[in-house]
């Protein structure tokens, strides 16, 4: 039979991310704010969330093993409500001298928790969901990100000068309680597993059958992940520090041309969100490399628009109009992607996958701002230099993956139909 998507289940998960994502994006603008305001440097700040991912990317196996050994449930209500007593104590410690310290050891305790809180919330919706209803709501869940992405922020920025630091951190607390009480009414079948005796040596027998799936059953999974992150590496390097960049430095605009620049891939975004789950069932595997192409050719009118004779204002809004294509185009394929490796990954498994997943990707968003960095410092007088050339390799990086996808595709359909004979076969019985 089928199900409907808003199950009791997706909807409560989706409530506790509303809530959570709220509380994470309020709290993080406040933080930023206090440490810029108190130090007068953004890249200490910069240099403090970029060491707060290592725990993430080094801690996430871990807790992808979790997420396939544990309950889920508990485990969801067990970090969230961890998170908000955690914020609880260091805003009671909060003072003038240590500020910095002690918001660097919150930052870090958040990346901790997220390591584990990710693959699990990940694992979570195969679980609740089947079929093409997984795509619709990654899709959803995507469009919950970006919409708080988009609206946290400035209410954040409101509550921060009005009430200041603390007060928004209690805000956020409350948040994280409130997605505590909503996970604690989802029901999930929890999957049994052999404890295999001590924890080192659970760890060790996860991490290799994880990585054997990956890299002996399954190899087009491992593909697709390392091939996300290579799109990654350019994609989010050129959009992350090259659109601040373009705005500021290049165009000479001020920061409300750039918060509006920001504004619109929020909003592209949601749109992408939205076409992945319009797109459900009509876009196939073999079509997810024309939006790897797609993101390529957005990027090159973003940088030839430097080589002709437009006004400062027409070359901005060629290139929020350009960077706004690729986000959508981003959004789909991450929505698509993300489904497929949990379509395809064993329930048994699926935690692991998802924490390298998240990892994976983690290690080569950093990468790619550290060196288009250098390159747009280096060519700022001819930006379209590392532009267009980056557009042609993500293009052709999506072009040569059309067998890769086609492959993929059949495998997918061939593992469906098999699945299906089984399901025959067990019902005749």
């Amino acid at each position: 039979m089928k199900r409907k998507l808003f199950s009791r289940n997706f909807t409560l998960l989706v409530l506790g991310q509303i809530s959570s994502l709220f509380g994470n994006y309020i709290l993080r603008l406040a933080l930023s704010m206090y440490v810029l305001e108190v130090t007068g440097s953004a890249a200490v700040f910069a240099g403090i969330l970029s060491a707060a991912t290592i725990p993430t990317i080094l801690l996430s196996p871990l807790g992808g093993i979790l997420a396939d050994r544990a309950d889920k449930r508990k485990v969801m209500v067990a970090l969230d409500a961890l998170t908000g007593t955690v914020v609880l104590c260091v805003a009671a410690l909060l003072s003038g001298g240590n500020a910095i310290a002690v918001i660097s050891l919150l930052l870090v305790a958040l990346s901790v928790l997220g390591a584990f809180e990710t693959p699990t919330v990940q694992a979570c919706i195969p679980q609740m969901l089947s079929g093409d209803d997984i795509v619709r709501g990654n899709a959803v869940v995507n469009q919950v990100a970006s919409v708080s992405y988009l609206t946290a922020p400035m209410l954040g920025g409101v509550l921060y000068v009005a009430f200041g630091l603390k007060p928004v951190m209690d805000i956020s607390v409350v948040c994280f309680f409130i997605t505590a009480s909503f996970e604690c009414f989802i029901r999930l079948r929890r999957q049994p597993m052999g404890h295999g005796g001590n924890v080192l040596r659970v760890i060790r027998h996860d991490f290799i059958i994880s990585i054997k799936f990956m890299a002996q059953e399954r190899t087009d999974i491992l593909k697709l992940l390392l091939l996300a992150a290579l799109s990654r590496f350019f994609v989010m390097g050129v959009t992350l520090v090259g659109l601040p960049f373009l705005v500021r430095m290049v165009l000479g605009l001020d920061a409300k041309y750039y918060g509006g620049a920001e504004s619109a891939l929020a909003v592209a975004t949601i749109l992408g969100s939205a076409a992945a789950g319009l797109l459900t069932g009509k876009l196939k595997t073999g079509g997810l490399s024309w939006l790897l192409a797609a993101m390529g050719l957005c990027m090159i009118p973003a940088g030839a628009v430097f080589l002709l004779p437009i006004g400062v204002f027409g070359r901005y809004m060629v290139n929020v109009a350009a960077f706004c294509g690729m986000q959508i185009a981003v959004s789909i394929f991450s929505v698509f992607a993300v489904s497929l490796i949990q379509q395809n990954t064993p329930g048994d498994l699926i935690g692991k996958v998802m924490a390298y997943t998240s990892a994976v990707t983690l290690c080569a968003q950093p990468a790619g701002q550290t060196v288009y960095g250098f390159l747009f410092d280096g060519f700022r007088e001819a930006v379209f230099l590392v532009l267009v050339p980056t557009g042609a390799a993500v293009c052709l990086i999506g072009l040569l993956s059309c067998g890769f996808f086609r492959k993929m595709e059949s495998a997918c359909q061939a593992c469906g139909n098999q699945t299906e004979k089984v399901s025959s076969d067990s019902g005749k019985e």
